[in-house]
């Protein structure tokens, strides 16, 4: 990766931690001053300070601190220091089970929130998405047993319908989680309808963690492409071997090729192994040496060089549909992603504590970066639907009954109602360590699969 490359990743990474911190901060902090609570700090990271300026008649003090992956909001207690008795009323412990539940749960629910307004302003703006059309299936998948064909399209997926590969890829991986059956209603290019059955009970959770539709069967239809390099993404082998956009591909690894799709298989056979590429640039014949970079998909190591395919309009009008909604349809398909995404990410955490899912899932933060500046280099609403992710992540997990955690705080309060007065500090104290230990064995886990995913490349 060259310094700039470097740089526009970590950029990338700096501000979806900086917009997830805020956001979920800014969400306890609003409730907090709704219900008159005095607020001391707002920090965006933990530890010792390194900026603060001071606003409002509260003077609250506004924090840049050392430790960036986080932030708090500290709020006047009487459990963290003596409090005057003119600001009493407006120390957090004094309020009502009710009001303190609202403000601890203001965080994730702003992250949530965040997720539907990029969500609507996505499927109100609009986008080019791939139609799910279907390639051959491999004799002997499930698709193939099933009697899909080369050139179906899908329209449903158990009787809902589908409009992008991604809509497909979705509604089969929520369906297999919960051990359903799949019937694709699918049209051919003689528009004739028919309905196809895959069973996904005998799936196993290394099935579930690769490329379901691929383990499937379910390949999207490449037309054929001419092998002409429509643009090469910056710091990658390509852009390192000398390749640029526009060259057109003779031969690659001394073996003839005329399309794109056979560029394509043949650098994706060859991970970490050198290959020979001849070249056409302006008349001339070149000859260039690259070794594709190996990355693990479907449960295999394949090969990428970081190259795109020349853009063809009319392919592009076979292939890409634009997805674009009014303004209350926008919403309504906004909270519906929102939350079934949600849904989705507790039902893996729940298998992932049950067994039936691996850890590997859990990504630290330097996955998080190296998605983020992927997303960020492939444009704005690619980048906007990371960030959408990641977001319900983080409300989805802050909500997790662990101590420390919001979801922690909340279990408390639940208690305290419950039991008719407050838990004993010593309950809380052991609580919080508890919660403690159970969060650095979960990072633990992220920067070991982290570590993993770097050296397996």
């Amino acid at each position: 990766m060259t310094a700039t490359s470097f740089a526009f990743y970590l950029g990338a990474f700096a501000a979806t931690l900086g917009i997830l911190i805020v956001v979920h901060e800014l969400g306890h902090f609003a409730v907090a001053r709704l219900v008159g609570v005095k607020v001391l700090r707002f920090s965006v990271g933990f530890g010792r300070p390194l900026v603060i300026a001071r606003f409002g008649a509260d003077q609250t003090e506004w924090a840049i601190s050392v430790f960036p992956l986080g932030g708090y909001v500290k709020m006047l207690d009487e459990r963290e220091g003596p409090v005057e008795a003119h600001e009493l009323p407006r120390a957090f412990n004094r309020l009502p089970i009710g009001k303190r539940i609202m403000v601890v749960v203001a965080g994730p629910l702003a992250n949530l929130f965040l997720a539907v307004l990029i969500y609507w302003l996505l499927f109100m703006h609009g986008s080019e998405e791939l139609r799910p059309v279907l390639a051959a299936p491999p004799a002997a998948s499930a698709a193939a047993a099933a009697g899909l064909a080369d050139g179906e399209t899908v329209r449903s997926i158990n009787g809902k319908a589908v409009t992008t590969w991604q809509d497909m890829r979705w509604e089969i991986l929520a369906a297999a989680i919960e051990k359903q059956s799949v019937t694709l209603e699918v049209i051919n290019r003689r528009q004739e309808i028919a309905s196809r059955r895959i069973e996904t009970q005998d799936l196993s959770a290394a099935d579930l963690e690769a490329d379901l539709s691929q383990r499937l069967g379910l390949l999207l239809y490449r037309p054929k492409l001419a092998a002409v390099v429509g643009r090469v993404i910056a710091g990658s082998v390509a852009e390192k071997a000398g390749i640029r956009d526009g060259d057109i591909f003779i031969a690659v690894g001394n073996r003839q090729v005329n399309s794109w799709n056979e560029v394509a298989t043949l650098i994706s056979q060859a991970p970490a192994r050198q290959l020979q590429f001849e070249l056409q640039r302006g008349g001339q014949t070149l000859t260039l040496l690259a070794t594709p970079a190996s990355v693990e998909e479907g449960g295999r190591a394949v090969g990428r060089i970081g190259i795109m395919v020349k853009d063809d309009p009319q392919l592009r009008a076979e292939m890409l549909t634009t997805v674009r909604y009014g303004v209350f349809s926008a919403f309504t398909r906004a909270v519906t992603q929102t939350w079934d995404t949600s849904l989705f990410t507790l039902k893996m955490i729940g298998r992932m504590i049950s067994g039936e899912a691996s850890w590997k899932n859990l990504s630290g933060p330097v996955t998080i970066a190296d998605y983020a500046g992927q997303s960020a280099s492939l444009g704005g609403s690619q980048y906007l639907k990371f960030l959408a992710i990641i977001s319900i992540s983080l409300g989805v997990l802050n909500l997790l009954p662990i101590p420390i955690l919001d979801g922690g705080h909340l279990l408390y309060y639940v208690i305290e109602f419950l039991k008719g007065g407050p838990l004993s500090e010593r309950v809380m104290e052991i609580g919080q360590q508890i919660g403690l230990f159970l969060l650095l064995l979960l990072m633990a886990f992220a920067f070991y699969n982290d570590i993993n995913r770097l050296l397996s490349g």
